[in-house]
């Protein structure tokens, strides 16, 4: 489909994946998302604000963290652009689905399922045949309400 000279994201999707194993897969993980939000940008013009460079890292690095500390094995981490917004998802081989705890301003720590959840669009965990899958989505450009999250209040 085209507009104006423009081909529609709908029939080229712009994806890619990583399994992350090893001493360092938080940090691999952040830059994998970098990088793949940088050409975003430079290849296919898809214009990415900095909130949402910063988020996507965040996200990524967040629930990259919950499941190299709670699963066994690697974890798959995959990236896209649907409808101007970055979806990620990151599977695991542990079953057990995490839970987001009551909010506690005196706990330190152990916030890795409550940041994603207060700054993605949208959020879900489900049960795999094998382990489980978390996915989030970042809205790419900044909202002109002004919410991170994309959000209407």
């Amino acid at each position: 489909m085209h507009v104006d000279g423009y081909e529609s994201l709908v029939s080229r999707p712009i994806l890619s994946a990583v399994a992350l194993d090893g001493n360092e897969p938080i940090a691999a993980a952040r830059h994998f998302a970098r990088s793949f939000m940088t050409g975003v940008q430079a290849v296919h013009g898809i214009p990415v604000s900095k909130r949402a460079m910063g988020l996507v890292q965040l996200v990524v690095s967040e629930l990259v963290t919950n499941s190299h500390k709670h699963a066994p094995g690697p974890c798959l981490l995959d990236l896209e652009v649907v409808d101007s917004a970055g979806e990620i998802s990151v599977w695991d081989t542990d079953p057990t689905l995490p839970a987001a705890r009551p909010a506690d301003p005196g706990r330190v720590g152990q916030h890795g399922l409550e940041i994603p959840m207060a700054v993605c669009r949208s959020f879900e965990v489900r049960r795999e045949p094998v382990g489980k899958r978390v996915k989030a989505t970042v809205v790419l450009a900044d909202d002109p309400g002004g919410h991170p999250a994309g959000r209407l209040m």
